[in-house]
């Protein structure tokens, strides 16, 4: 049975060292896009939260980092998305290529503003 976490700082201590840096920064990059985020954990990964409300979430696996739900927006938006979009409207980052934190800070906006937020 998989561990349950009580915090997000307790999700990325249980990481392997190689991806817990990586998550780390992909943490640092979410909560830098938004207004007065929150955080806790929600389906036993960690969830951030706007309003008290949960906005987006991220999770460390295998082969990847994910970011969930990836929003659909304009042909811009989409191309610069498309080489990451995984199952379920995940975005999935490699562990073995950069992750890309521009990128990443415009997912968390465009979901902050089609949630009106």
């Amino acid at each position: 049975m998989a561990a349950k976490f009580a915090s997000v700082d307790d999700y990325l201590s249980a990481l392997p060292d190689d991806q817990q840096e990586i998550t780390r920064e992909v943490r640092r990059t979410v909560l830098a896009a938004l207004p007065d985020p929150g955080e806790k954990i929600s389906y036993n990964i960690p969830a951030v939260t706007v309003g008290g409300k949960v906005l987006v979430y991220y999770a460390a696996w295998k082969k990847f980092v994910s970011l969930y739900p990836a929003p659909r927006a304009d042909d811009d938006f989409e191309r610069a998305v498309a080489p990451y979009r995984g199952a379920k409207d995940a975005l999935q980052f490699r562990w073995t290529e950069p992750i890309p934190h521009d990128l990443i800070t415009r997912v968390v906006r465009v979901l902050h503003e089609q949630r009106g937020r």
